[in-house]
């Protein structure tokens, strides 16, 4: 049997209208094809070069010939009717070379797409920079075009699926791990920088950690995708400080080292207008009380730093975020020169009670009473930057989210330079850009999807429901990903790129399987990522190469007196 013999799998039907955009395949006995394989054939039309159409299995489907009745079944069976067992794929055409759009001709051989001929009907032959994105279900590896994902000819991923189903924070953070490892960076791979927001749990505190879990097959399947097998080399985690604590001591349970607490200092705050950061929920923006935000944010900038991140107004210090809130209070109540002109006294009060909401939330992250309050600050030194949320309300999150992302922003904006390139890993998006309504987190996130691909800053995104995300961050993203949908989100006019069963086949996908679309190709890819080589919570975690021994007693090694 010569190689042309082994990879025919069928011919094209003639019972069922072939078209250049898909068609059906009658299995050869003894030979089978599953969802997501590849096949190739070839129409020669006459005086003209041969096409080469390529396509997926997008369906398959088996019938008895010769069956008029459904209860023939068995008499087929039992011998008294003559009978065959067909089985025909459905091909959803992904490529045609030349680009002549003819359908293929009925009885015309088609064959199983390996090697070149694969990557020609998937383009991963005209990928200058291949990334690794998981594998396929037959185990070969599937990539990403990296030229639309770090802002070349297009920028952004978006990841949708259910929770605690999808796997969405996982995937993002295999191709963190891919493009950190797989070389397809070269060089550049050693400034790129990663920022995730961790809002779920502590798992994302592990990730400098090898996976003890890991398997000898897992292994393989990193060095399949040209990738060590290992946890993340580079890697800086930073939680807010315990409520209450004086020294400031990063609220974390299940990591004791390694882990830095933030917050921002009373002098950080009024000198950066970081007050519309408190009022940023959609409840906030329905109101008319924001008018008073933004004047008395302009006021603060006025207050006199007087050290260890405290401030002087106008005669009254200020070390900590309640002492802040009580001076704002009197000032908009003095008169019109805080609140501003024309204010009534209904909307100062609606400020005021939404002010004094803040404290509770946010009085560990705004606060004067810390010396060393420049070590507490988010650094991104570390080529992955973990923020720790998960323990914090959520208008503290949106606090954090809003304040760091400005600032990373504005840092691009001043670098006036794409490179190094910067991946913001965000989850939970519909609760930072909602649909409806406007909020300054929301303006910036808009500002990333629409700039930030000039300015060298990716964002991936994830959520549950892609519905619930302003349209214009969705749309912004190249890289579209589905793991487990709900089969009613599933419906939505945003996964629009899923076609018939392949929308389908995203309400049962199994952990671990994400629906990859990228521009380059018209049909979604089904890929499979590897189990994660490094700990995704604390009971995967082994010892973490980087680290330095450290003695239990921290005096250990001191000259006694």
């Amino acid at each position: 049997m010569n190689e042309d013999q082994a990879r025919l799998v069928g011919r094209v039907l003639g019972t069922v209208d072939s078209t250049p955009l898909e068609f059906w395949v009658a299995l050869e006995p003894g030979r089978s094809l599953q969802l997501d394989d590849v096949v190739a054939t070839v129409r020669r039309p006459p005086g003209g070069e041969p096409v080469s159409v390529y396509g997926i299995v997008s369906q398959v489907r088996a019938r008895y010939e010769g069956a008029r009745f459904d209860s023939d079944v068995f008499l087929i069976e039992d011998g008294v009717l003559p009978g065959e067992v067909c089985e025909a794929a459905q091909i959803t055409t992904t490529r045609v070379e030349p680009e002549v759009f003819i359908p293929p001709l009925p009885g015309a051989a088609v064959m199983r797409a390996e090697g070149k001929d694969r990557d020609q009907a998937l383009f991963f032959d005209g990928m200058d920079k291949r990334l690794p994105a998981g594998v396929s279900r037959s185990g070969e590896p599937v990539f990403l075009n990296l030229e639309f994902l770090d802002g070349t000819r297009g920028a952004h991923v978006n990841i949708s699926g259910i929770s605690g189903v999808a796997t969405k924070t996982t995937y993002a953070t295999f191709l963190l791990y891919s493009l950190f490892n797989s070389g397809v960076l070269g060089a550049e791979a050693l400034n790129t920088k990663a920022l995730i927001f961790n809002v779920k749990g502590e798992d994302l505190l592990f990730l400098d950690h090898p996976n003890i879990q890991l398997t000898g097959q897992d292994e393989d399947r990193y060095r399949s995708l040209g990738m060590p097998p290992g946890p993340f080399a580079s890697a800086a985690f930073y939680a807010p400080p315990r409520t209450g604590d004086r020294n400031a001591a990063p609220d974390v349970s299940s990591r004791s080292r390694g882990v830095t607490s933030f917050f921002w200092t009373i002098e950080e705050f009024c000198h950066d207008e970081l007050l519309p950061f408190l009022f940023a929920d959609a409840e906030d923006d329905r109101q008319h009380y924001t008018m008073v935000v933004f004047n008395v944010a302009a006021q603060l900038r006025h207050a006199t730093p007087i050290g260890e991140g405290g401030v002087n107004i106008e005669g009254e210090e200020v070390r900590t975020f309640r002492e802040l809130v009580e001076v704002i209070t009197s000032k908009v109540q003095e008169g019109n020169e805080w609140a501003g002109p024309a204010i009534g006294l209904g909307t100062i009060n609606a400020f005021i009670r939404r002010l004094y909401g803040t404290i509770r939330p946010l009085e560990r992250l705004i606060r004067g009473d810390i010396p060393d309050a420049p070590g507490h600050r988010v650094r991104l030194e570390k080529q992955v930057t973990v923020v720790d949320l998960h323990n914090l309300p959520d208008r503290a999150k949106r606090f954090v989210v809003g304040v760091v992302i400005r600032k990373t922003f504005e840092e691009k904006e001043r670098s006036g330079r794409a490179r190094p390139l910067l991946f913001l890993v965000l989850d939970e998006l519909n609760k930072y850009a909602p649909k409806e309504g406007s909020s300054p987190i929301k303006e910036i996130l808009l500002d990333v999807a629409e700039r930030g691909r000039s300015l060298g800053i990716i964002l991936v995104g994830a959520q549950q429901t892609a519905s619930q995300v302003e349209d214009r961050i969705v749309g912004q993203s190249s890289i579209r990903v589905v793991g487990r949908l709900d089969s009613a989100e599933a419906e939505r006019g945003q996964y629009g790129f899923l076609k018939g069963a392949v929308r389908d086949r995203a309400t049962i996908l199994k952990p671990g399987s994400m629906m990859v679309s990228q521009p380059e190709i018209p049909v979604p890819l089904l890929v499979e990522f590897p189990f994660p080589a490094w700990a995704s919570r604390p009971s995967e975690a082994g010892a973490n190469p980087a680290a330095m021994d450290e003695p239990e007693d921290p005096f250990e090694g001191l000259p006694s007196s």
